[in-house]
C-alpha cells in the first residue's frame, strides 16, 4: 500500500470505530474481538485498572485502542493519535491543573469524541484537542515535556519522520514514554503480513532493533524497549486458521515474536536538532 491509502485506511477504520461507540458499542484496536470471535480480546483487555477506569467516561474507554498506558506525569504532555481520548484524560488529572495535555488525532469522528468524553469528564482548562497528523506534529520546538502513545506509531507509513518530529517538540531531557506493537526476530514476509493484520497494523510493526536504531538516528538517548505482552501462537489460532493458515507448522516462526512494548528514550539536554534536518 502507498502512504496515502495507508493513510486512507486507518483514517475510515478509526472513524467507524469512534461511530461504533458513540452508537452504544466497542471498539478494539488489534480486531481479535471480531476476527476471533472471542468476547475477551487477548490484546487490549485489562490495560486499565479499576481506579483508573473510574476516573473517565464510559465512552472514553470504550474506544481505547491502545496496547498498554505508558502515561508518565509531567509538566506538558502530547498523546500522539489520541482516539477517544483516555489518556489524555487521565494524564490531566495527573499533570494537575498548571500543567497540560494535548491529544493529537487526525480523525475528525475521533476527535469530536475526545471532546465529548472531556465535557463528561469535566477536564476543561488544561487539555487541549488537536487536529493533525503524527508525522507532521502541530507544535513548536521544544514545547513539550513528555510523549505518549498508544498503540498507534506502528500504523504510520513514515515512522521516520514519525520519531523526527518527536525529536523536535520535546524539550532538552524530555521523555518518549510510548506502548507499541513490536516484532522479535525474522520471520517469512508472508506470516508476518497475516499475524499483523490479525494484531490491527495496518501499516507494520518495527522489530525491535530497528525501533531502537531509528530512535537513534534522530538523536535520542536512553532508548529502552520493554515487553509487556507476548502475544502466544494460541492467542491468534482461530484467525490465523480462518486464513487457511497450518497454525501448528508455523507455530515457531510466531510463537512469542509479537508482543506489546514500552518503548522509552529521551531528548539529551544538551544537543540540537541537526539528526533530523539530515532525514
Amino acid at each position: 500500500m502507498s502512504t496515502t491509502n495507508i493513510k486512507e485506511a486507518v483514517k475510515e477504520k478509526y472513524g467507524e470505530a469512534a461511530l461504533r461507540v458513540l452508537s452504544g458499542g466497542n471498539s478494539s484496536c488489534c480486531g481479535a474481538v471480531t476476527a476471533c470471535g472471542t468476547d475477551i480480546d487477548p490484546i487490549t483487555s485489562r490495560l486499565y485498572d479499576r481506579d483508573q477506569v473510574t476516573q473517565i467516561p464510559e465512552e472514553a474507554l470504550k474506544a481505547s485502542l491502545g496496547c498498554g498506558n505508558p502515561t508518565n506525569p509531567g509538566e506538558t504532555v502530547l498523546d500522539l493519535g489520541s482516539g477517544g481520548g483516555i489518556d489524555v484524560l487521565l494524564s490531566a488529572r495527573r499533570v494537575g491543573p498548571t500543567g497540560k495535555v494535548y491529544g493529537l488525532d487526525m480523525t475528525d469522528e475521533m476527535l469530536a469524541l475526545a471532546r465529548e468524553n472531556q465535557r463528561k469528564a469535566g477536564v476543561a482548562e488544561n487539555v487541549e484537542f488537536l487536529k493533525g497528523e503524527i508525522e507532521h506534529i502541530p507544535l513548536p520546538d521544544n514545547s513539550v515535556d513528555v510523549i505518549i502513545s498508544n498503540c498507534v506509531i506502528n500504523l504510520s507509513a513514515d515512522k521516520d519522520r514519525v520519531f523526527g518530529e518527536a525529536f523536535r517538540v520535546l524539550k532538552p531531557g524530555g521523555r518518549f514514554a510510548v506502548s507499541d506493537v513490536v516484532t522479535r526476530g525474522e520471520m517469512i514476509p508472508e506470516i508476518r503480513e497475516r499475524v499483523l493484520l490479525w494484531v490491527g497494523c495496518i501499516a507494520g510493526a518495527l522489530e525491535e532493533n530497528d525501533y531502537r536504531s531509528k530512535l537513534a538516528a534522530v538523536g535520542f538517548d536512553n532508548i529502552e524497549v520493554e515487553p509487556t505482552r507476548i502475544y502466544r501462537i494460541d492467542d491468534a489460532r482461530s484467525f490465523l486458521s480462518g486464513q487457511g493458515i497450518d497454525v501448528d507448522a508455523i507455530a515457531p516462526q510466531v510463537d512469542g515474536k509479537f508482543m506489546s512494548a514500552f518503548v522509552r528514550a529521551t531528548k539529551p539536554r544538551f544537543s540540537s536538532n541537526w539528526r533530523w534536518t539530515f532525514l
